[in-house]
């Protein structure tokens, strides 16, 4: 669930093309492994496994989670 919400629209309504996700490098990630060819269900999964990764590290550096722009 978390996946699915860091790399959905924020938009409420879709007065364009553009997509503005919620986390921009999940996005850019998933996007990344469509664009290689990989079923949704893979493409999801590999994100799951990097968010996964991301929190380790956050946890065992013992470090905040801070979003660069």
């Amino acid at each position: 669930m978390a996946v699915y919400c860091g790399i959905r629209d924020v938009r409420k309504q879709k007065t364009s093309d553009t997509v503005i996700p919620r986390n921009k490098k999940l996005r850019e990630f998933y996007d990344k492994k469509r664009d290689e060819g990989k079923p949704y269900r893979v493409a999801i999964i590999a994100c799951v496994n990097k968010l996964l990764h991301l929190i380790y590290a956050l946890l065992k550096n013992k470090t905040a989670f801070q979003e660069l722009a």
